[in-house]
């Protein structure tokens, strides 16, 4: 981490007990030192705080370069903004076109019920918009929401995210899904949650009843070092995976997190090996004061074309970025074919380059 992060104690705290809202609490518990409180408290005061026990209990406050605190605990540079960032880094709202709904693409929506979350990650690309102050969608906004679905017959697929959908107590996640899941032409329903990996308790009978649905369910878990894939989180898993729920994974490549290919080959098998396909692995978004968080897309394309030949199918992701203004998400990981005046040139995962279709003799 960049010498402008706040320094932690050395380790000898107790675990917290209770989700970390404010600078003090995390300074309490010796996750940051006193003196860095003042600039980490006009942090808090521009984007919103939460640090829950489970990964408080991962940081090594004896660690400046953290890879877990540097993903949940306040930094100054926050504050810093590059003119290239923006508060709505992927265009959601110019594709919203009734409260809670974000229809970009023709076959699917996002549906965001509730704009609070039981951690909140330093480099979120919605951190200008969820957070405490956040209203959940009230019960004509939902009804309006789900009319708008039912009126558009395109549509094939709901996704629920936020905020963390997860935050709402099963009942009323439970009734969402089913109204969704009632609507005809719907036929798939996914959920975008970091509360699996930021509480795993979360994963509750209740909860596990709530997701049943006639409709394909899936569960999407942002998770992004291979220390957040705990023994609880694989149980958590396992609870679900045993309820029939289909788990994938989403996760953000970050600067001084996962940047290097050992942090990311180490992740993705976790998740395979815990029944979670790894989905996405997303180039961060122009995020407002998150430029500290990200690499460059040749650095990227350089990793995954290192884990091509170190992983199998099963474990890679699709490296993706969302392009700036709405206009979606495309792959931009590395390519492998060129085409030539006769046939192909085609590289392998060790570098060597092969004509397609082979000449005779080759």
């Amino acid at each position: 981490m960049a010498k402008s992060a706040p320094h932690r104690a050395a380790l000898g705290k107790a675990k917290p007990t209770r989700t970390l809202r404010r600078v003090g609490d995390l300074a309490a518990a010796g996750l940051i030192a006193p003196e860095a409180r003042l600039p980490l408290e006009r942090v808090a005061a521009r984007y919103a705080v939460a640090l829950t026990p489970d990964l408080a209990g991962l940081i090594d406050p004896a660690d400046p370069a953290d890879p877990i605190a540097r993903q949940f605990l306040p930094d100054a540079r926050e504050l810093a903004r590059a003119p290239e960032e923006r508060a709505d880094p992927i265009g959601d709202a110019a594709h919203s076109p009734v409260k809670g709904i974000v229809h970009r693409y023709p076959d699917r929506v996002l549906l965001t019920p509730v704009h609070v979350c039981p951690v909140y990650c330093r480099f979120c690309f919605r951190r200008e918009t969820v957070g405490p102050g956040g209203a959940n969608l009230t019960p004509a906004e939902t009804a309006a929401a789900l009319g708008y679905i039912r009126a558009h017959g395109e549509i094939f697929e709901v996704i629920l995210t936020g905020g963390d959908p997860l935050s709402l107590s099963p009942a009323k996640l439970g009734a969402l899904i089913a109204a969704i899941g009632a609507i005809p032409h719907v036929q798939v329903i996914r959920i975008h949650t970091r509360a699996p990996v930021a509480a795993p308790g979360i994963v509750t009978r209740e909860l596990v009843r709530a997701l049943r649905s006639k409709k394909a369910l899936y569960v999407v878990l942002h998770c992004n070092h291979p220390r957040e894939v705990t023994a609880k989180l694989k149980a958590a898993a396992l609870r679900l995976a045993k309820a029939g729920v289909p788990l994938l994974s989403q996760s953000v490549l970050l600067k001084g997190v996962n940047d290097d290919a050992a942090t990311l080959e180490s992740l993705f098998r976790a998740f395979v090996a815990a029944r979670i396909k790894p989905y996405y692995l997303h180039h961060p978004d122009l995020a407002p004061g998150t430029g500290h968080f990200r690499t460059g897309i040749g650095e990227g394309r350089s990793l995954m074309r290192q884990l091509r030949g170190r992983l199998s199918g099963l474990a890679q992701p699709t490296y993706v970025l969302d392009v700036p203004g709405g206009h979606g998400k495309v792959p931009v990981g590395p390519t492998y074919a060129e085409e030539q005046s006769e046939g192909w040139l085609v590289e392998d995962p060790g570098g060597r380059r092969h004509r397609y279709p082979p000449e005779r003799g080759e």
